[in-house]
């Protein structure tokens, strides 16, 4: 990853904190004495009570990232997301830690001076003990989404057989032995049922049960174990990562746990880990790790709670984007980033589970969802599988809502499918309050006459904002007129006369403008609440305008009105507690009735299952990829004049 130097903040953007002694002098080009006579210096970090040691130089959020101790970021230690806050908690150390000026405007003054700084600005020159804020590793997320009814044929078998004895007069060998007993299946047989076909037949008396997947032998039990039988689905997603444990005999979930994904310290989106990899040849090993690391926590979590072995999964299905995909796997992902946009392939064959880190059945098949495009993968394909687009003749409208935002137009005949660059504002990425879907997130706002109402995650004293609340305070705020059709917040004086119980809420932090959502702290300080900022409108507008230019120009290409849409099927996590009613108010959908627009939910997650669960569903995947015609955003000339057209709100 890159390793930005220190930018010291010049007099004038922090005449006060100078006046206070806060800031040191730049360092000269000495080095301070090392401590351990290595030429390194130290860097304690609690909670985790983890100390490394690192070259002089390197900024705190690398050496952290490095050695897999994780700070939250969005940016992936640019410097634009000011999220990666750490205190250095000797205040020795940090009266002598510069501030940048990404520091002064990240923070008071008072926490300036209680150590506070960003991770990704603070460079590590001498020993520092580091305090690092727990990161919410279990955001809000959707764990079920709509799917279709599937007839329970999975590809994982078991069949108990009571096999004869050898003798004289029977040698054949034990595989036809085992083999011809089971009539209904032809399987082949892999080296590790061989292996231990022997010893199992024997200890058990020939008594055993032959453990099956898509014809293949995988292994073979002792005694009569066909009623325990399970596979995984997994939504690898770039923020969360959801896993289901499946028992195929009933076809029923049996676990569900969900988790941030572990490669969150490089970056909100797909586009910086991309960059992570091209800057940093160590950066894509580590990416690996960190995503299998994700998806083993969770396999050992929804078997625990299951209370099922590791080795009783035979089969995993993974539906992730392209570029989550390579990362997992250890593809180089450069090409997804830069034009013309490749990818390496669309489509993996002969996975093992072990080729994702996963430890379950040593020769668990691994089913990956194909990709149609660098930006439609196969967490789209498994979503597309999953609602039935192929097959319903309504024309309906498929929104996965997230950084990078697909969408999906079809009729049943005719399907059309894009990517829009949407950004981070709906991670909570680049809101100067903005956090992810954690107790204490404002997920729903209200403004009724004077009054401002704010419901947080987990009934918890509001301390952020998520992407839900945003769009909710942003569609609350228009409909009041504090913002007008342009994004601008309307004056003082217009609020003083229309709504003069929230003239109070509407002010400024420096020269930018503000309305408080949730007062914290002091009286009256602002700088210490919950609020939106005109620049969070803008991002807001930015990505709202990406994702309506997407799905108008779809509506176009299929020779259709956004009135002629019949559903819209907001997808993902977001998706899921997105309010209809808003989305439609700021122009993020079609202009529709709210009763067309339903929340889909981990429809990824849901394909995945149903692969799992039929594998006729397997040959629909491979289908859809033939019947999908992919638009090309970027290609079009009318591109920017029509996203310039979509930044206002409707009016």
């Amino acid at each position: 990853m890159p390793r930005p130097e220190p930018s010291i903040a010049p007099a004038t953007a922090v005449e006060g904190l100078a006046r206070e002694g806060l800031i040191d002098p730049p360092p000269g080009s000495a080095v301070p004495p090392d401590h351990d006579g290595t030429g390194r210096v130290q860097l304690a970090f609690t909670p985790s009570g983890r100390a490394v040691s690192v070259p002089p130089g390197v900024t705190v959020f690398d050496a952290a990232s490095w050695n897999g101790i994780a700070i939250d970021s969005t940016c992936g230690g640019h410097g634009t997301c000011k999220k990666c806050k750490v205190r250095i908690s000797d205040p020795e150390q940090s009266a002598g830690l510069p501030i940048s000026r990404l520091d002064a405007r990240a923070f008071s003054a008072g926490e300036l001076r209680a150590g506070w700084r960003l991770a990704c600005r603070a460079a590590a020159v001498r020993d520092l003990a580091v305090e690092v804020p727990p990161l919410t590793t279990r955001p809000k997320a959707a764990t079920v989404g709509i799917g279709r009814q599937v007839i329970l044929r999975p590809a994982v078998q078991k069949r108990y057989v009571e096999l004869g004895e050898p003798t004289l007069s029977d040698q054949r060998p034990d595989i036809d032995r085992l083999t011809e007993a089971i009539d209904d299946l032809d399987v082949r047989p892999t080296l590790h049922a061989l292996r231990r076909l022997p010893q199992v037949l024997r200890r058990a008396d020939f008594a055993v049960t032959a453990v099956v997947v898509d014809e293949v032998l995988i292994d073979v039990e002792e005694g009569d174990t066909t009623g325990t039988r399970h596979a995984i689905a997994f939504d690898l997603g770039t923020t969360t990562v959801v896993a289901t444990l499946l028992d195929l005999s009933t076809g029923t979930p049996v676990s569900v746990h969900s988790m941030l994904n572990k490669q969150q310290p490089y970056g909100a989106d797909v586009i910086t880990r991309i960059s992570a990899t091209m800057l940093d040849p160590e950066a894509l090993p580590r990416l690996q790790r960190l995503a299998q690391a994700t998806l083993d926590e969770l396999v050992g979590e929804v078997c625990a709670e299951a209370d099922i072995q590791r080795t009783q999964v035979y089969e995993v299905a993974l539906a992730g984007n392209a570029t989550m995909t390579s990362l997992v796997l250890g593809i180089d992902p450069e090409p997804l980033g830069v034009a013309p946009f490749i990818m390496v392939a669309g489509s993996f064959a002969g996975l093992t589970a072990a080729d994702l880190g996963l430890r379950i059945h040593p020769q668990a098949p691994a089913l990956v969802f194909p990709s149609l495009g660098a930006y439609v993968g196969g967490d789209i394909v498994a979503g597309m599988l999953a609602s039935g687009v192929d097959r319903d003749k309504r024309l309906r409208l498929f929104i996965d809502v997230g950084t990078n935002c697909e969408i999906v137009l079809g009729d049943g005949e005719r399907i059309l499918a894009t990517a829009a660059p949407a950004g981070p504002a709906f991670e909570g990425g680049a809101i100067r309050c903005g956090m992810r879907a954690a107790p204490g997130a404002i997920e729903v706002v209200r403004v009724g006459g004077d009054d401002v109402t704010c419901q947080a995650i987990g009934a918890e004293e509001p301390r952020g904002l998520c992407g839900s609340g945003l769009v909710d305070a942003v569609a609350e705020l228009v409909r009041v007129g504090v913002i007008d059709a342009s994004g601008r917040f309307a004056t003082t004086d217009v609020v003083a006369q229309s709504l003069p119980g929230l003239v109070d809420r509407l002010t400024t932090i420096g020269d930018e403008r503000v309305f408080v959502l949730a007062w914290r702290g002091l009286p009256g300080d602002v700088s210490d609440s919950v609020y939106v900022s005109q620049r969070d409108v803008r991002e807001l507008q930015f990505a709202k305008a990406a994702i309506a230019t997407g799905w108008s120009l779809l509506l176009e290409e299929l020779g259709v009105e956004p009135a002629d849409v019949q559903q819209v099927l907001l997808a993902g996590s977001f998706g899921a507690y997105l309010s209809p009613g808003n989305a439609v108010r700021i122009g993020l959908v079609p202009r529709l009735p709210v009763l067309r627009i339903v929340s889909a939910g981990n429809v990824a997650g849901e394909g995945a299952k149903m692969t799992l669960l039929s594998a006729a569903e397997r040959a629909g995947a491979q289908t859809l990829l033939r019947e999908v015609r992919y638009v090309e955003l970027s290609d079009r000339a009318d591109f920017n004049d029509r996203f310039v057209d979509e930044l206002a709100f409707p009016s």
